[in-house]
């Protein structure tokens, strides 16, 4: 689903959803309307796993076609002829292998909502390996209580590793970006993520 914005010159942010929810999570309805409040338009899409009804991802090889296809599609509806990818979680690490694979993905940067680093509590099984090989900018957007990467030194070392990659720290934020004692909807903790991915954007 493609929303569009007034500015002319702005890549579109192609969106992924998590692996546990749909494009039409209310996470991604507010952060993608809030994105194109900030004149960057955002097109949202499903994986063809939840289009078939099925709970669980399939292949990451499935996942990887799907982001090449739909990078394709949005380009060729970009003003700009730029596009920038961007998941939740699931969706962002499958980005992130597409874009690691050659022919990489053709995107102009990467943003990452929640990066999985490892499941929660084995920070031994790190899924880190392909990210030195990604060429663009990378921006990882983290909560500083994601159990998906604590401890949280692991996350900036993989970071560093990279070749263009930086961190923007969510403070108490857990994978959704929760906060401990702040109660907001989710449409409101997905839309001020926007300015972040915005100005990253544009930047690309």
């Amino acid at each position: 689903m493609l929303q569009e914005a007034d500015a002319a010159d702005a890549p579109v942010v192609v969106i992924a959803h998590g692996a546990g929810a749909g494009m039409d999570h209310p996470f991604l309805r507010g952060f993608a309307a809030a994105l194109c409040a900030e004149g960057v338009p955002a097109l949202r899409f499903t994986f063809p796993y939840v289009e078939a009804g099925r709970r669980m991802p399939g292949p990451a090889a499935h996942a990887v076609l799907t982001w090449r296809a739909v990078v394709e599609a949005a380009r060729q509806r970009s003003s700009a002829g730029r596009v920038v990818a961007c998941g939740k979680s699931y969706g962002g690490r499958m980005a992130s292998m597409a874009a690691a694979e050659d022919p990489g993905l053709d995107v102009a940067g990467l943003v990452y909502l929640g990066y999985p680093l490892h499941p929660p509590g084995s920070p031994d099984k790190l899924r880190i390996a392909h990210l030195p090989a990604v060429r663009q900018p990378q921006l990882f957007v983290e909560g500083t209580n994601d159990p998906f990467v604590r401890p949280l030194a692991q996350l900036e070392e993989a970071v560093a590793s990279c070749r263009d990659a930086r961190i923007s720290w969510i403070e108490g934020g857990g994978h959704s970006f929760e906060v401990k004692g702040r109660k907001r909807p989710p449409e409101e903790v997905g839309a001020s993520l926007s300015p972040l991915v915005a100005e990253f954007a544009r930047g690309c």
